[in-house]
């Protein structure tokens, strides 16, 4: 089932919180997103300029036309602004009652900026009672319980249990105002606190993060997933969206989160060449999906000595893939290629080889068939001197583990025996290497002749027949 999920909030021209980023946010997990909103406010990535608010009864039609016609699965409840608006909302979900609602409760800013009237806070208090989740910022935590803001996170836990009891409801705990390095966040209801820990992202562009956030908890939890695991699949999602925040260029001020990151990489924006021979390579995947080590890598079941031999072969195979990466930054018309090539090929030594070196010793390795026959036509289409025919053949070894590291993300519990290395194949960072890889091979492919585009086309066909090879060498080497 998909998802059909209504965000309630205020506007944001500029597309980063609000509604806006309630649609993209429900998009990002599958939902289909709907919206009512309670007031429509101009503003961009600098501050709000104008607040303008439709009248209370227009607001009450646009709930009532939605209701009226749509089986809603989740409610996500945002910028309410007064009393008046707040109490017809509560009508509302009194009328209708929607089988989940979350409630970001939008009464104090980051800055600490009042955002709700002082009168209107007992009538969000008593939405909260209607509320499944409640995901607060710990200003807006403190104004709920009535307490000072909490600056420790033992404290901010023991407001989050206080709202839950007196609420009746789930509270997400956010500690993202703390200082450090990490950035925790917490569950908090009657069965206790369930911590999902969080790393903290090194970017100003963060506005309508608690916006975002509590549309993907609306939107996952439709999807029937216990709040604790949707928080750890969200924060997930968030953190990525942080990371490529920098790249939209939205603003000059505090920009927005990039909500499709996930989704990117993935987009076909007409028959690219990458494209093609991805589709053409079709049955070649299914076999790599299909390949006894690759479903017990996933599932766990894999046999350790064949997985250990594995590492061995990979680890020699990324040595002289490094060199073919290098080899690529040479030979790039341009200082941004050079830079991308040579920046993986450094990453496929210190990042990659080190994951390996953890769980296999190197020395006295010595590459197998599969291993050999591999970096041999890697080194072939370097030694060709022709730059398109040699990120042709590289791009599979990043389209391939992008693919399926996007597939096995989520999937696998942190007690996985492999989950370091599923971890590793869906790295979003690689996933974004990859789309990068994909649109250089293209744009070499547009500028290339036929003939060339007839020899790229059988490098990466080569290349992709080889990675299937060297994932079903392990079993076969093993007894």
């Amino acid at each position: 089932m998909i998802p059909r999920v209504l965000s309630i909030a205020g506007t944001d021209p500029t597309g980063g919180a609000g509604v806006q980023a309630d649609l993209k946010s429900i998009a990002a997990f599958g939902g289909y997103g709907m919206a009512v909103v309670t007031a429509l406010v101009a503003q961009n990535t600098r501050g709000v300029r104008e607040v303008h608010v439709p009248p209370t009864a227009f607001l009450d039609a646009q709930l009532r036309a939605v209701s009226d016609d749509v089986e809603i699965d989740a409610v996500k409840i945002g910028m309410l602004g007064s009393g008046d608006i707040a109490a017809t909302v509560d009508a509302w979900l009194a009328a209708v009652r929607p089988p989940l609602v979350v409630l970001d409760p939008v009464m104090v800013a980051t800055s600490g900026d009042r955002l709700l009237h002082r009168d209107a806070e007992d009538a969000v208090r008593a939405l909260c009672r209607r509320a499944d989740l409640v995901t607060p910022n710990l200003p807006e935590l403190a104004v709920l319980v009535d307490a000072p803001v909490a600056t420790t996170w033992d404290a901010a836990v023991a407001q989050a249990q206080s709202l839950a009891e007196n609420a009746d409801t789930t509270v997400l705990l956010k500690g993202g105002h703390f200082g450090g390095e990490q950035s925790p966040d917490a569950i908090v209801d009657a069965a206790g606190v369930h911590p999902v820990p969080g790393r903290r992202v090194a970017t100003r562009h963060t506005h309508g993060t608690g916006c975002s956030l509590s549309s993907a908890m609306a939107t996952l939890a439709a999807h029937g997933i216990p709040w604790p695991a949707a928080l750890g699949r969200a924060k997930q999602w968030l953190t990525g969206a942080l990371e490529h925040a920098d790249a939209l260029h939205v603003g000059h001020g505090n920009g927005p989160i990039d909500h499709l990151h996930e989704l990117r990489p993935h987009i076909d924006l007409g028959r690219s060449w990458s494209s093609e021979r991805w589709d053409a390579t079709a049955s070649t995947r299914a076999d790599v999906d299909a390949c006894a080590f690759v479903r017990g890598l996933a599932s766990g079941n894999l046999d350790r000595t064949a997985f250990t031999w594995y590492l061995g072969q990979d680890l020699l195979y990324l040595r002289e893939y490094a060199r073919v990466l290098a080899r690529a930054a040479a030979l790039a018309p341009s200082v941004d290629e050079q830079r991308f090539w040579a920046a993986a090929s450094v990453s496929c030594l210190e990042e990659e080889a080190a994951l390996h070196q953890s769980h296999v010793d190197p020395a006295g390795l010595e590459p197998a068939a599969s291993t050999r026959n591999y970096t041999d036509h890697l080194h072939a289409a370097s030694a060709s001197g022709s730059y398109p025919v040699l990120v042709a053949a590289i791009l599979p070894c990043f389209v391939l583990y992008t693919d399926i590291g996007v597939r096995w993300r989520g999937t696998f519990d942190t007690d996985h025996p492999y989950a370091d290395w599923l971890t590793a194949y869906g790295d979003e960072q690689f996933a974004v290497s990859s789309a990068t890889a994909a649109r250089i091979t293209d744009a070499a492919a547009h500028a290339a002749s036929p003939t060339v585009r007839a020899a790229m086309a059988a490098a990466y066909d080569r290349s992709m027949a080889l990675e299937l090879a060297f994932f079903e060498a392990p079993l076969r080497r093993v007894p």
